[in-house]
């Protein structure tokens, strides 16, 4: 089970993890209505290192991406169910549009994003390939949207 940090905690763990020779994989996302595809998405993440960092957006960035209906779960909730996950090591929330500045100050061995993400369209990716980590596209999990779930919800809403 993982924990719930701070960034300043997370800096902190991290380099204590690295001291012990931990390899660190970091990915990130809103996971505002976790499902298989996430599970399933973070597990393959976590066997690519020793430990995994998930980096969820803030509520207030989810709101900027997806729109005023979301998030439908607050962060800390959030939070807290993704860090009770067994692949999860640490999860840290952001309140920029992008983890940019949170991957570069951790320089992760390993960052990992969905498939449906291009390779030059992955936030962090030169800051963790010039520090020699390596970035790994997962495929997505074809049948699983959160996007998707929202909009059958709400149009099965009486």
């Amino acid at each position: 089970m993982g924990q719930f940090v701070r960034r300043s905690q997370l800096r902190e763990q991290v380099a204590a993890a690295r001291r012990a020779g931990r390899r660190i994989a970091f990915t990130n996302g809103c996971f505002d209505l976790l499902h298989p595809g996430h599970i399933r998405s973070l597990e393959e993440a976590r066997s690519l290192a020793d430990a995994l960092i998930v980096a969820i957006n803030s509520d207030r960035s989810v709101r900027e991406m997806k729109g005023p209906g979301r998030p439908l779960v607050s962060e800390n909730e959030r939070a807290e169910v993704l860090a009770a996950l067994e692949a999860v090591d640490w999860v840290v929330i952001f309140d920029e549009p992008t983890p940019q500045s949170l991957i570069a100050e951790i320089l992760p061995d390993v960052l990992v994003k969905g498939g449906d993400w291009g390779p030059n369209e992955i936030v962090g990716r030169e800051e963790v390939e010039a520090a020699g980590g390596r970035v790994v596209r997962i495929p997505i999990e074809p049948g699983y949207s959160t996007t998707d779930i929202v909009r059958r919800i709400r149009r099965d809403k009486p």
